[in-house]
């Protein structure tokens, strides 16, 4: 823009004027990023602290080296599809707004063993296509979930936001939103990541009953890491967004800054890195290819992201051979990837009203992140 604007004004001799605006133009690009680059970080660190401080203050229930090894060794014969197995839904309550069922698997707290899903009917109803809203660690409000809903919902698909354990309607008294979702108790929180998985998988199939046959998915962060897992396991989904998901279990605990008291409590009670690799075929995204055709995938990092790294999430999507990998300005925690994705699901979504308009056929979606 400087430089077009010189242009006009002039012309005669801009040519004179060249190389100092391309070095202004640079400059600013490079205070722009700068800029983007400090609020990221002031950002994740603010977040991590938190994050932190949430930890340090909850009783230390850190399991010991016998525990684990102990559940180590009743999970290491068992598939993915055995771990994550898929349960009759029990205690199902139907609202208009929200579903609560009993959960598959229980973890002493009453308020979290309730499965619960806020819902965002579109006028179809029920049996409208489906897309699932898996959100971050410590979610604390889901008023911008609700204005993405409403977008999904003029396009003729209903939005579920899953309220994953320990968040939410979930939340037992005394602890804080999500607090309890990923501490250094390491079995729970495998046992947690199990209950959520299973409780997707109930809910697929409670939509399906209900008519529903084409889904989407749009998951970040720990929401992410839970998407991902799901993916492994279930087949047919049209699209699925992963916003700057946790997939690397190991760096997380041992490097991320928002792990910092988790892993001081570790070291106290003598456990060393590499516990979690004993459990990755079950927990680790890397560790088991998407059923989902790697074309409807779709995977954002965040360039200045602190605790789920560019590398890491690149080295993701090659393992995945996930092509449609894109690199946004934010840390890990921000919106600007959420927007990039919603720009691009509206795009094709809209694309997709206009063919069903034109043929009178309603096609499917499989090819609309490509």
């Amino acid at each position: 823009m400087l430089r077009s604007n010189a242009q006009r004004l002039l012309a005669p001799g801009f040519w004179l004027l060249t190389p100092l605006l391309e070095l202004l133009e640079s400059s600013y690009a490079g205070m722009i990023k700068s800029f983007k680059r400090l609020t990221a970080v002031f950002a994740d660190s603010a977040c991590c602290h938190l994050i932190n401080f949430i930890n340090w203050r909850l009783p230390d229930r850190t399991n010991s080296p016998a525990e684990l090894a102990s559940y180590m060794a009743r999970c290491e014969s068992l598939t993915r599809q055995e771990f994550y197995s898929k349960e009759p839904i029990k205690g199902l309550h139907i609202e208009p707004a929200f579903l609560s069922w009993s959960s598959p698997v229980e973890s002493g707290f009453p308020e979290n063993d309730t499965a619960g899903a806020r819902v965002f009917l579109s006028r179809q109803g029920w049996s409208a296509p489906a897309v699932l809203f898996l959100h971050a660690l410590m979610s604390a409000s889901d008023f911008g979930y609700q204005r993405i809903a409403r977008r999904f919902n003029q396009m003729g698909w209903t939005a579920v936001l899953v309220h994953l354990p320990f968040h939410y309607t979930r939340v037992p008294p005394g602890y804080l939103n999500g607090g309890l979702a990923l501490t250094s108790e390491l079995i729970r929180n495998a046992e947690t990541i199990r209950q959520a998985v299973m409780e997707i998988r109930q809910l697929l199939e409670l939509l399906r009953t209900q008519g529903a046959d084409r889904f989407g998915l749009i998951a970040t962060s720990y929401g992410g890491w839970i998407g991902s897992l799901v993916l492994s396991l279930e087949e047919d989904f049209e699209f699925a967004a992963l916003l700057q998901p946790i997939v690397d279990i190991e760096d997380a605990i041992w490097n991320s800054p928002a792990a910092v008291a988790i892993r001081s409590h570790l070291r106290r009670h003598l456990i060393g890195p590499g516990i979690s690799r004993q459990h990755a075929h079950l927990s680790c995204p890397f560790e088991q290819k998407s059923l989902v055709d790697p074309r409807r995938i779709h995977l954002l990092a965040g360039e200045f992201d602190q605790i789920v790294p560019v590398k890491t999430l690149r080295r993701f999507a090659e393992t995945w051979d996930v092509q449609n990998f894109e690199i946004v300005p934010q840390g890990h925690f921000g919106y600007v990837a959420m927007n990039r994705v919603l720009r691009q699901l509206g795009l094709v979504l809209v694309l997709v009203v206009v063919l069903v308009l034109e043929s009178g056929v309603a096609p499917d979606l499989r090819c609309m992140l490509v």
